[in-house]
């Protein structure tokens, strides 16, 4: 199939939302047709209960020339994008929201209100992000992190990076995530952090510091992906040629391997932000509706598992 009409792997993801209810969705500025079009239609699909949050004139404006039909939508009216992000926050902050979705204000300024000291929504973690890609080239969803957020990655906050992506690929039905964590190499070596980081990745998750995922690395990129690659190598690995994650050495790294997926590999990436008090939807302006839908669906899924998470926590 080309990558226009992708290859099935989203759309499985999708179907697993149907017998599900629409999560209210705080939708921070969509004063452009395509953030506008995108939160919609997800609302359509039933993925979202979307509560635009933003300049109402202008959002009802933008719906008129763009022939986008508001129908019922509800419409919170916030003066400028500093003030959409700060009011869409808020409403999550309140429980009138269960998820946060970037409209067509900067990446910087949602995040500034989420991270924001009194009135964000932070949590213990650290906040990271997840490409959730459909590579037609690739037997399964793959998740890349991080490759917006964090730029020089310490230890700890990989801790942080790997247990934020264990924990969505578990919202998608995933019993044990397998998570290779990359270098440029498969061997340890003290002149390369990125190893030792990995090495120590691997051994905390055998301690118990990372729960839920089965981890592997350092590997090169070609021995994660490649079984055949791997056992050249000599490598023995539950991971290698399975990954279900892969963890980058840093932003650069994994910012250039997701955009080469998506330029080389035709790759369609869905973008969430992870570690707030709730998943954060986070689609660009280049994204294809199905990106948008498919970061829809991924972020529904994820709210429901905190859903389930809550009930069982207060019901022992």
């Amino acid at each position: 199939m080309t990558a226009t009409t992708g290859t099935g792997k989203y759309e499985r993801l999708v179907e697993r939302c149907r017998s599900l209810e629409p999560v209210p969705t705080a939708v921070a500025h969509p004063c452009e047709k395509s953030a506008l079009a995108g939160a919609i239609e997800a609302g359509e699909l039933g993925l979202i209960a979307p509560i635009l949050v933003g300049p109402a004139a202008k959002i009802e404006e933008i719906a008129k020339a763009s022939n986008i039909d508001l129908g019922k939508t509800q419409v919170i009216d916030a003066p400028h994008s500093h003030g959409s992000a700060a009011k869409a926050v808020e409403l999550v902050r309140q429980g009138k929201a269960e998820l946060l979705m970037k409209g067509s204000l900067h990446t910087d300024e949602l995040l500034g209100a989420v991270v924001a000291r009194e009135t964000g929504l932070r949590t213990g973690r650290r906040i990271s992000h997840v490409f959730i890609m459909d590579v037609p080239t690739y037997h399964k969803v793959l998740i890349v992190t991080d490759a917006a957020i964090n730029i020089a990655p310490a230890l700890e906050d990989k801790v942080d990076i790997c247990q934020n992506a264990i924990d969505l690929a578990v919202s998608l039905g995933l019993e044990k995530p397998k998570v290779a964590i990359l270098a440029a190499v498969e061997t340890v070596n003290s002149k390369m952090p990125a190893t030792l980081d990995a090495a120590a990745l691997c051994k905390m998750a055998e301690r118990g510091q990372i729960t839920g995922g089965i981890l592997d690395g350092p590997l090169a990129f070609d021995n994660a992906i490649s079984r055949q690659a791997a056992e050249t190598k000599g490598i023995r690995s539950a991971v290698a040629g399975d990954p279900d994650i892969l963890l980058a050495p840093d932003l650069e790294a994994g910012n250039i391997l997701a955009k080469q997926l998506s330029f080389l590999a035709n790759a369609d990436s869905a973008g969430l932000v992870l570690g707030a008090r709730v998943p954060i939807i986070l689609t660009s302006r280049a994204d294809s509706v199905r990106s948008r839908i498919a970061s829809c669906g991924v972020a529904m899924l994820a709210a429901h598992a905190r859903r389930q998470k809550a009930y069982e926590a207060s019901h022992g």
